[in-house]
């Protein structure tokens, strides 16, 4: 027991108070009163605020006299929406930032709650942009509700701003204190999703679930949560994924699945998938999810090619990889070979059965390939792949 205690060596993120259950959502109006009496509300610009939901939400706030301002996102959040909402916020004395939303909403909630107190334009604090700062962590509390079960956002110490175009990127605010103080998980909210949005936040939340259970960067604590969320996905998917099912207990099990994939990747890291779509992300508009959608099965084979040929310690990794298939496919009796074979024939059947688009689709083309791959850093992938390994990925999804 000690030899094993002496080998562990991690570190672990706070985590945010989790409300998770049907009809947390009103629990919102006390929660904020914890913080104080005015209130930004970020959202999305269609489906939540054309919700029931969203109006008993309003009439509560106005009911028990909170001040209240409403702020709208469309798409990814670009440093623009966040300088705006400062610009439009910064001097109202705001007590407490709530974003309800997908990925890209609670994203830019976390960005805005980070850059009021700062009053200065966002890409000064992005990592990786030419005279980029560190940011000291002071920020207006944030409290997130996801509507969507995908990026994790919710517990995530980073906030991906985008600027889309050849000279585009796709990179992170971040700090410690970014993580929310508070989310209230209420799957009542994802009942409508679109089957499309079903099946892209889903492969996001899996490709995240994945790459941090087999990020070098893990540990005992990082497996354990990603498995648990993997366990819970494998039931939940595909019942959540049929076409307009309100089906409650699939979309706690998709909403719990990306609660953990975020838990998981803020303490291991993401890998080659994740990669890409911070290079890919920042060139063409492609929605995140269906970008991990795309490139899991693919980055998953290449993974396991290179593991071995010529990996660091390959037994590790591609027996977590077996693991994996395991839980996918539902088959404890498969030996680690078996278990590989099994989930990239898992995933390959998902991506015909589901029809992840393509790359091409997008505008990606092979004259692209070379520049997206030297942008393309992932220092978490369980291996090291080089420009050739890369290029292959691309290539099998164009």
């Amino acid at each position: 027991m000690l030899r094993i205690v002496a080998l562990l060596d991690f570190g672990l993120f706070r985590q945010p108070r989790v409300f998770f259950g049907e009809g947390k959502l009103f629990q919102l109006p006390a929660l904020i009163g914890e913080f104080g009496s005015k209130v930004l509300l970020v959202t999305g610009a269609k489906s939540f605020r054309q919700s029931e939901d969203f109006s008993l939400l309003l009439e509560r706030l106005s009911t028990e006299s909170f001040w209240f301002r409403q702020y709208t996102v469309s798409g990814e959040p670009s440093p623009e929406i966040v300088d705006h909402a400062v610009a439009d916020y910064g001097n109202t004395g705001i007590d407490v930032v709530v974003a309800i939303g997908g990925g890209s909403v609670i994203d830019a909630g976390k960005a805005i709650s980070a850059m009021l107190m700062k009053k200065e334009p966002v890409e000064l604090y992005i990592e990786g942009l030419p005279g980029y700062r560190a940011h000291d962590g002071s920020k207006v509390p944030f409290v997130a509700v996801p509507t969507t079960s995908g990026t994790g956002s919710e517990a995530t110490n980073n906030a991906v701003i985008s600027k889309v175009g050849w000279s585009g990127y796709k990179r992170s605010l971040r700090h410690p204190a970014f993580i929310p103080e508070a989310v209230l998980i209420d799957p009542k909210l994802m009942l409508d999703m679109p089957g499309w949005l079903t099946v892209s936040s889903g492969m996001d939340a899996l490709t995240q679930l994945i790459e941090a259970f087999v990020s070098p960067f893990g540990s005992p604590y990082v497996d354990a949560v990603a498995l648990s969320g993997l366990e819970c996905f494998s039931r939940s998917f595909i019942p959540a994924c049929q076409a307009e099912t309100r089906d409650i207990d699939a979309r706690s099990g998709m909403a719990y699945a990306a609660l953990m994939s975020g838990i998981a990747l803020v303490n291991a890291g993401l890998g080659i998938v994740h990669g890409f779509a911070s290079s890919i992300g920042g060139f063409v508009d492609i929605p995140h999810g269906v970008l991990c959608a795309t490139l899991l099965g693919s980055a998953t084979m290449e993974n396991m090619v290179q593991l071995r040929e010529k990996g660091c310690d390959p037994n590790r990794f591609l027996a977590k990889y077996a693991q994996v298939g395991r839980v996918l496919c539902s088959d404890p009796s498969l030996d680690d070979e078996e278990s590989c074979f099994a989930l990239l024939k898992k995933l390959d059947a998902w991506e015909n059965e589901l029809k992840f688009p393509k790359l091409g689709v997008y505008g990606v083309e092979e004259k692209d390939i070379d520049g997206i791959v030297s942008r393309t850093r992932s220092k978490s992938n369980p291996v090291a792949l080089d420009d050739e390994s890369m290029k292959k990925i691309l290539k099998q999804r164009l």
